[in-house]
């Protein structure tokens, strides 16, 4: 998890969450402090830390879930303060519930509002004042750009469109293209112009985004690397800002020589542990789910209450996936088709389960059998398979891992059924694969849970 956070997640956004974390965990403290007697408080000290750091914990992962830590995007801040409060409410209630069970963690109504209030005070501040610092671009590294073709045009996009991405460009390098320069960034038509920036630390990493690296000069770029500044090539910078791999930029070199993509033999079987652990209890607290699912089923239309359907798994070998049905039992009369937004053969019952993905629970099953992890790239149909793979390279790396119930692709990506949206989702698995570890897969089920909560990405 630390690798995944470092590599994925900008140092300041981890500083951000931490931040608030640290002041709710201290209000909560300092509102125990008057009530309780400083002798009381100081007696009991654990109990009392115990309790607040339940409630920092609580009220985090609430603003998690409602989506108060996806900062790419800086929101209207009366939309926010509403969100804000919408989560300080969720989280009152999962605290009651808690509370009912744990009595031991209760505390006082009078303790518990007054550091509600002063909390909910203290976060609007602390995010008012961070989001200046986004719209100002303010803390942010300075980096120059060598290119000012698709690529360079696709890293841009890339900081653009994040807001928290802790960089800021400061020049281009290249003949100028009205496509991707920027109001007060200027291009150099050589590479020696940024020496000025760089001695005056304008300019903190170089990235090398040509669309043709020949006649690059590597010479020129070695002094800037003596003068300390961090040079890096386009497909490492693009990786680590967007979680995911430019398929397009992909090499035999890169899959050859690269940190990555090899899955050892004590990662592969604690792996696996887990999943044959996690599956069967997961299988065991779900029964009455599967039973309630099946009723409904067999109630709304005729046919099978499972759907077993061919996918490519690990090494191209063909197994069988087992859903739950959410369409009428004829779906595919006419032929093999991508499943489509408001897909009118998809039944009322399976709207539901295709929504919460209860669809999806009797691959737990398929991951006992070992043909699925809980985590991995999706199993796609052969038919698809072998289309997808004449249509995009390196398609079949996706293979060298079990598919999973969900993925990288799954939460980074919206749902689509379509070869461009097979191309988008092939650089986030590859993602995966290069950073394969039990972090990883924590990273994804935690954002998974998220995903099936808001019901983003269901078809």
């Amino acid at each position: 998890m630390p690798h995944i956070m470092k590599k994925y997640y900008p140092w300041r956004n981890i500083f951000f969450v931490a931040g608030e974390g640290v002041l709710i965990f201290l209000i909560v403290n300092a509102v125990f402090i008057p009530w309780a007697g400083y002798d009381h408080y100081s007696e009991l000290f654990v109990v009392y830390g115990i309790r607040a750091a339940v409630v920092t914990i609580v009220f985090l992962l609430c603003f998690y879930y409602f989506d108060l830590y996806d900062l790419s995007i800086i929101p209207k801040f009366s939309e926010h303060i509403l969100q804000v409060i919408q989560a300080f409410g969720f989280g009152c209630i999962t605290l009651s519930v808690l509370y009912f069970f744990f009595p031991v963690l209760i505390i006082s109504t009078e303790v518990f509002f007054f550091a509600l209030l002063t909390a909910g005070m203290v976060i609007f501040s602390w995010r008012f004042f961070y989001f200046k610092l986004l719209e100002r671009r303010m803390f942010t590294k300075p980096i120059a750009i060598i290119g000012t073709g698709k690529v360079a045009g696709e890293v841009v996009s890339a900081i653009d469109g994040k807001k928290d991405s802790g960089f800021k460009i400061a020049a281009f390098v290249g003949s100028k293209n009205p496509l991707i320069s920027q109001d007060g960034i200027p291009v150099f038509s050589d590479i020696k112009e940024l020496t000025p920036l760089c001695m005056q630390r304008k300019i903190e990493k170089i990235v090398l985004a040509v669309d043709e690296k020949r006649g690059v000069p590597m010479h020129d770029l070695i002094q800037y690397k003596f003068m300390g500044i961090e040079i890096l090539n386009v497909e490492r910078f693009y990786e680590s800002l967007t979680g995911k791999i430019m398929v397009e930029r992909v090499n035999p070199s890169l899959l050859l020589f690269a940190d990555g993509f090899y899955v050892g033999l004590v990662k592969r079987g604690i792996k696996r542990i887990i999943d044959i652990g996690v599956s069967a209890a997961m299988l065991m607290m779900a029964f009455p789910v599967f039973l309630l699912t099946a009723v409904a089923i067999k109630l709304e239309s005729e046919g099978d209450v499972f759907y077993r359907q061919e996918r490519v798994g690990k090494n191209g070998r063909i197994f069988n996936v087992i859903k739950f049905r959410s369409m009428v039992s004829d779906a595919e009369k006419d032929g093999v088709t991508w499943a489509k937004k408001d897909d009118d053969r998809v039944t009322r019952c399976g709207r539901f389960i295709r929504k919460t993905r209860i669809d999806e629970l009797p691959q737990l099953i398929n991951v006992l059998r070992g043909e699925m992890s809980f985590v991995g790239p999706r199993p796609e149909r052969p038919v698809f398979v072998e289309e997808l793979a004449r249509s995009i390279p390196y398609y079949n790396i996706r293979h060298v891992v079990k598919p999973g119930i969900t993925g990288w692709a799954q939460v980074s990506y919206p749902y689509g059924a379509s070869v461009e949206d097979a191309l988008r989702k092939l650089e986030y698995d590859l993602y995966y694969i290069k950073n394969l570890s039990i972090g990883m897969d924590l990273a994804t089920i935690f954002q998974t849970i998220k995903v099936v909560l808001l019901q983003k990405g269901a078809r």
